[in-house]
């Protein structure tokens, strides 16, 4: 049975830093896609970045690209989110998910199978 686990959500400044974390426990992936979605209050959940098990191909919403890293470890069955020049529109609750198949561009909440609880990040000004 697959248990996603998100962590290292919290309450920052604008112009802070944080790392996001998710371990995908009984996942034995080797072609699937994982990343990250966030859902705002009264908002639709959206994409924020995907990436292949290789790591080799990574896809980023328009609104971090440039700001927020994806990666992930393999041998921890762990993804990440670096996410630096944090402003108030990156308040989220951010959910980690997973996919057995790789899909070209996973940003939607259709393209996953099993997903997290949720870690919420709040920016203030």
């Amino acid at each position: 049975q697959v248990q996603v686990v998100e962590s290292g959500g919290g309450a920052g400044q604008a112009g802070g830093s944080r790392r996001l974390a998710c371990t995908a426990s009984g996942w034995t992936g080797d072609n699937d896609a994982m990343g990250w979605l966030r859902q705002a209050p009264g908002k639709e959940r959206e994409g924020v970045a995907c990436i292949s098990w290789s790591g080799g191909s990574t896809y980023y919403a328009d609104s971090v690209e440039g700001r927020f890293t994806i990666s992930r470890d393999n041998a921890k069955n762990t993804l990440y989110l670096q996410m630096n020049s944090l402003n108030p529109e990156d308040t989220a609750m951010y959910y980690c998910a997973a996919t057995p198949i790789w899909r070209t561009g996973a940003m939607f909440s259709y393209d996953y199978t099993y997903w997290g609880q949720g870690t919420q990040v709040t920016v203030s000004s």
